[in-house]
């Protein structure tokens, strides 16, 4: 007779047995702090110009070689459930604003590095949340006032590429102005009337190895690396009909048989379908194409209504896009009326390219209306590097809806980074649209915004007021980052800060990550959006806040049965 083992008293004896429980301080919040702060670690020394790279090999084996925070917590896959709330803060940041990921790591490592010693000197966890919830409504409310410049004409070149330098600086220290002012001219070219209609995703980048970055250049309309079908490989004032179908007859969905009865029919059948298809391409007589019709069903060729045979060439289309396979025959007439055939097998691209040509992608071949034609100034195949590519390009740039960016570099994760640093910088362009205020980079907004919320602690009652100092301890983390990844002395830089804002009108004073010195971070063009600011601080808080909350971890049983012993060798291998 088999007795069952009793479990030890408490919480195990609830659950099954493999399941796992941590509560308490040391058991469960500080072992959560811990994961997060080893997270903050990993970004921190990629923050900034002089930021480090990171080699992250995904689980396909992918490489990438980046100092995008975004990228390494996408690809790290981090599974601790307390790291996991930061990186979703980072997300949401992310997601809200377009950049600012790195800045919550830091800041929320750095607030919870702060929260441990709060706790161990006796604080209990709803003091310290409250008092960081209440300096983050500070921190918010002071924020408006530290604004030193407005993006006033975001229609012009100029004055948007010193509002994205910065941003850019922090992917691709050394050509921000180079591509700045690249992603300045794409993102004011394509500015409809009303600014928040603008979208991201108006900005197309094509990556073509070879060359170097100051080699990128801007493309009024669209690139695609491929080649065109057809032997016209340009056309000026062209008239695109844009096809989701394949480029072919259309067959019937009922089956037809040719009884041949001898040699000459045999012969004919072939010169039959060329004379048949080029009749449709060429001819918009009815009659014709309706004969042509009853001789094609008879024929098990093509097309089953008089809608569906339109004449093509008669319109003045002079290129053809489609979105499916393009036929010999189809092809050989084409050439004959000299249309140019471009294929894309990508349904999103079809649909981008007709917003950039103003077309409507048809999905028979059939003529298309005045309406329903896009119209380009130049069609054309060109050689950039080693790649054929195609180019739908509008000269006159009012025209444009979609701009591309053709960026070049000597290796794939140059190229990668360079698109990811686009990415940032038509995300802040975003941001542009909905706020142009902007603050003080360089660590001057966190160091001003540190000494008022140290001051704001000072006249708080309670036990709050010490987890509000070390709310503005941590905004000292930005700075101290940004100093130790360019090679300079973080606890001198912090102090030279501190002493420059106490002068008054100090409150723009950040550090020069070249040389240690104090500089004017607003008279020098380095500027950070206010709305990323705004998020990034407020998420933060929010996850520190949900992370020092969790005081007990219950872990069930993991799903499925035990696992298979390792074997040496193949395991169904017979013995000799």
């Amino acid at each position: 007779m088999a007795f069952s083992v009793p479990k030890a008293p408490g919480f195990a004896q609830m659950m099954k047995q493999g399941s796992k429980n941590y509560q308490g301080l040391e058991e469960a919040v500080y072992r959560n702090i811990g994961a997060c702060q080893e997270l903050a670690k990993t970004t921190r020394s990629a923050f900034g110009p002089h930021g480090m790279n990171k080699m992250v090999i995904n689980h396909i084996e992918k490489l990438f070689v980046t100092n995008d925070a975004a990228t390494i917590l996408k690809e790290l896959e981090v599974q601790h459930p307390a790291a996991k709330m930061i990186v979703i803060a980072s997300q949401m940041c992310e997601q809200e604003v377009g950049d600012g990921t790195n800045f919550v790591l830091i800041f929320a490592g750095a607030m919870l590095g702060l929260a441990e010693e709060l706790l161990r000197m006796g604080l209990s966890v709803p003091e310290i949340s409250e008092g960081f919830e209440a300096a983050c409504d500070k921190a918010i409310e002071l924020l408006p006032d530290l604004v030193c410049n407005t993006v006033s004409d975001l229609r012009s070149v100029e004055t948007v590429t010193k509002a994205l330098k910065t941003s850019i600086a922090s992917k691709q220290y050394g050509n921000e102005d180079f591509l700045a002012g690249l992603i300045a001219e794409a993102c004011v070219g394509i500015l409809p009337s009303n600014r928040i209609q603008f979208s991201v995703d108006s900005i197309r980048v094509s990556k073509l190895l070879g060359a170097g970055v100051q080699s990128s250049k801007l493309v009024n309309g669209m690139l695609f690396l491929r080649e065109c079908e057809s032997d016209l490989k340009t056309v000026k004032d062209a008239k695109v009909a844009v096809y989701t179908c394949p480029f072919d007859m259309l067959n019937t969905e009922t089956k037809g048989t040719v009884l041949i009865k001898n040699a000459k029919e045999l012969l004919n059948f072939s010169t039959g379908e060329e004379d048949l298809l080029s009749a449709v391409i060429t001819s918009n007589r009815p009659s014709l194409i309706m004969q042509t019709l009853v001789t094609i069903f008879s024929l098990k060729y093509s097309s089953t209504s008089v809608q569906q045979v339109k004449a093509i060439v008669d319109t003045g289309v002079n290129v053809v896009v489609s979105g499916g396979k393009v036929s010999d025959l189809a092809l050989h007439f084409a050439n004959q009326h000299k249309l140019m055939v471009v294929r894309l097998n990508s349904k999103w691209d079809l649909r981008r390219l007709c917003k950039t040509i103003n077309a409507t992608a048809l999905p028979r071949m059939t003529a298309p209306t005045p309406e329903e034609m896009g119209h380009c100034s130049v069609v054309r195949q060109d050689e950039i590097g080693d790649r054929n590519v195609v180019i739908f390009e509008h000269l006159a740039k009012e025209d444009s809806r979609i701009n591309t960016l053709a960026l070049r570099a000597s290796t794939e994760n140059i190229l990668d980074d360079l698109e990811r640093a686009v990415d940032d910088g038509v995300n802040n362009f975003k941001v542009l649209t909905r706020d142009q205020r902007q603050v003080p980079g360089a660590g001057a907004c966190e160091i001003e915004l540190a000494k008022q919320i140290a001051k704001f602690g000072e006249s708080c009652p309670g036990l709050e007021q010490y987890s509000i100092k070390k709310f503005a301890q941590a905004l000292e983390a930005v700075p101290r980052a940004l100093a130790e990844n360019a090679g300079l002395n973080p606890t001198e830089v912090v102090s030279k800060l501190y002493a420059a804002h106490q002068v008054k009108n100090g409150a723009n004073k950040g550090v020069d990550i070249e040389t240690g010195d104090v500089i004017d971070a607003a008279e020098d063009g380095i500027l950070d959006q206010y709305l990323t600011k705004h998020w990034a601080i407020r998420l933060a808080t929010n996850a520190v806040v949900t992370v020092l909350s969790v005081d007990q971890i219950i872990m069930a049983k993991a799903a499925g049965g035990p696992k298979p012993p390792k074997q040496s060798g193949d395991w169904d291998k017979d013995d000799d």
